[in-house]
C-alpha cells in the first residue's frame, strides 16, 4: 500500500541534542571542546570590551572552526550556509533550532581577532591535549600537527 505524504508543519519542539545519537563522537568532542572553552574563559573576558555592539561569541567562532577541520568545510560560508539546516552543527554549537546563525563576514572577522590575540592555537591545543589523554587519537585518523584552516 502507498503511503501518503504528509505536508510539514510550521512548528515543532524538536531540539539538536534529540537530533543527534548518543554514540556519536561529535559528542564527545563537544565535552572536550566546552572544557577547554571554560578554561579560556578569562581570556575570553579580557580581549571583549564590556561596552559596544556584542560580537559572536568566541566560543561559537572557535567551535565553529573545529567543525570546519572535522567535516572538512573550505570556508566560513560554507559553514554558516550548514548553520541553517544541520542540527549536528546546531549541536555542537549550542544554538537554537530557530535561532540566526552568523553571517560570513561578521564571522571572519571577528575570528581574526581570536587568530591575533593567539587564542584559536590555545584552543585547538587544548582539545589535542585533552583528546591524547584520554586515547581519542588515532594515527590513522588524524594528523600529528594543528589544523591550518585559517589559510587564506
Amino acid at each position: 500500500m502507498r503511503g501518503e505524504s504528509e505536508q510539514q508543519l510550521g512548528f515543532s519542539l524538536v531540539r539538536p541534542d534529540l537530533m543527534v545519537p548518543e554514540a556519536h563522537p561529535i559528542r564527545t568532542i563537544k565535552v572536550l571542546a566546552d572544557a577547554e572553552l571554560r578554561r579560556l574563559s578569562p581570556v575570553f573576558d579580557q580581549m571583549y570590551s564590556r561596552m559596544g555592539r556584542p560580537s559572536i561569541p568566541p566560543e561559537h567562532l572557535l567551535k565553529g572552526c573545529l567543525l570546519m577541520c572535522l567535516y572538512s568545510i573550505r570556508s566560513e560560508r560554507q559553514l554558516c550556509e550548514r548553520l541553517r539546516y544541520d542540527m549536528l552543527f546546531r549541536f555542537f554549537l549550542d544554538l537554537q533550532v530557530d535561532g540566526a546563525t552568523f553571517d560570513p563576514s561578521g564571522f571572519a572577522h571577528n575570528r581574526d581577532r581570536l587568530l591575533q590575540a593567539d587564542v584559536a592555537r590555545l584552543f585547538f591545543e587544548g582539545v589535542l591535549r585533552q583528546a591524547k589523554s584520554a586515547q581519542l587519537i588515532s594515527k590513522e585518523h588524524f594528523f600529528r600537527r594543528l589544523p591550518t584552516i585559517w589559510c587564506a
